[in-house]
């Protein structure tokens, strides 16, 4: 039989590349094409365009939240009971306590990373798998949500709410809304953490294989801690924002917001870095979302056609997902196989310095010496 030329192989791999790696963007563009062709009068307008911009912003910067624990081979399941919670809060201080709402959004988003940290403690130092533990805790969040507002909503006076709040979600630059912004330079501020920073590295590192972090120095305890405080704080952002969307606190809002966000942040991981989470695809997975919602709801469809559409969106998600992680390792075998593969480890990818021998520091992580 006569071998595959190099040529034709080099090709197929780089078409292969392309696809996956810009797929999902190009989808997201045919997407937005049918439904202009189709809709012409009301889906490719201006107004259409801020709305879907406005209206997903709050799923978007959620889904990046669930981004950085999944980095590290961990779920967060509390992200929607914390952000029920984190609007609650914003809207009781403010409302309530009267507090100036620059303190309570401060407040809510140090008090959002101090929860989070909190979930990654009981994941790593009680040893209760991620699911679970972060179900239980976000079922506690609902609770004190429930006993805060004693399960009615926290309405504003006869004046309403600080001008400077409302105008979070509200106002515009340069004709688009200002949370679209926020998207973007979360999306920006996570990709260089991920992609550029030790910290990133780690945590992909960590999400691949656990025990040769620890063997390589990488104190995994310590950084899973520091995934889910990160995760909290974005939530904290994200309740924030809601609170200044809807102006009122309602206990029973934030578990709608769940299933978008992982379906973001798990379809986000089969684009632009095939095989791993990262801000980027998130952002095209939540933008290929948003214009699939916005299609289907101006086509007239039910009010069930969003939770289908979701939920195909997830399993769909979940099995690319799998596929891209086994691609990626298949690669890194066949790589392996070549004459310079063989060379040892001298640390993490990309640190650029080599790692010392670990060390039992009685937390049962590496630790550089």
């Amino acid at each position: 039989m006569t071998p595959p030329s190099p040529h034709r192989s080099l090709l197929d791999h780089l078409r292969g590349h392309v696809i996956g790696t810009y797929g999902l963007l190009a989808l997201t563009a045919l997407l937005f094409l049918y439904f202009s062709l189709t809709l012409p009068d009301t889906f490719p307008t201006r107004d259409n365009v801020s709305s879907i911009l406005s209206n997903q912003s709050i799923p978007a910067v959620l889904a990046l939240g669930a981004t950085i624990p999944i980095a590290i081979g961990k779920f967060d399941l509390s992200i929607g009971y914390g952000l029920g919670l984190a609007h609650v809060v914003v809207m009781y201080l403010v409302v309530e306590a009267g507090r100036p709402w620059p303190l309570a959004c401060l407040t809510v988003v140090v008090g959002g990373a101090l929860v989070g940290a909190l979930n990654g403690v009981v994941v790593e130092f009680a040893r209760i798998d991620s699911l679970i533990a972060t179900l239980g805790t976000g079922s506690i969040m609902y609770a004190f949500t429930g006993w805060l507002t004693d399960g009615s909503r926290i309405v504003p006076g006869p004046d309403g709410l600080p001008a400077g709040f409302t105008g979070l979600y509200d106002s515009r630059f340069l004709g688009l809304p200002v949370p679209a912004y926020y998207v973007l330079a979360l999306t920006v501020a996570l990709w260089v953490v991920l992609e550029r920073l030790p910290l990133g590295r780690y945590f992909y590192v960590i999400g691949s294989n656990p025990r040769a972090a620890g063997m390589l120095g990488i104190p995994t305890r310590r950084y899973s801690v520091y995934a889910f405080a990160g995760s909290g704080l974005v939530v904290g952002c994200a309740g924030i924002l809601l609170a200044a969307q809807q102006q009122i606190g309602n206990p029973s809002v934030g578990l709608d917001y769940l299933l978008p966000a992982f379906v973001g942040a798990l379809l986000g991981s089969t684009t632009i870095r095939p095989g791993r989470v990262n801000a980027v695809g998130t952002l095209v997975a939540v933008t290929l979302l948003a214009v699939g919602l916005a299609g289907i709801g101006q086509l007239g469809a039910d009010f069930w056609a969003t939770p289908l559409f979701n939920g195909c969106t997830l399993l769909v998600a979940v099995g690319l997902a799998g596929y891209a992680s086994r691609r990626r390792l298949r690669s890194g075998l066949t790589a392996a196989g070549r004459p310079d593969a063989g060379q040892p480890d001298t640390g993490p990818p990309n640190t650029g310095r080599p790692v010392a021998a670990p060390r039992n520091d009685g937390d049962g992580d590496g630790a550089a010496t």
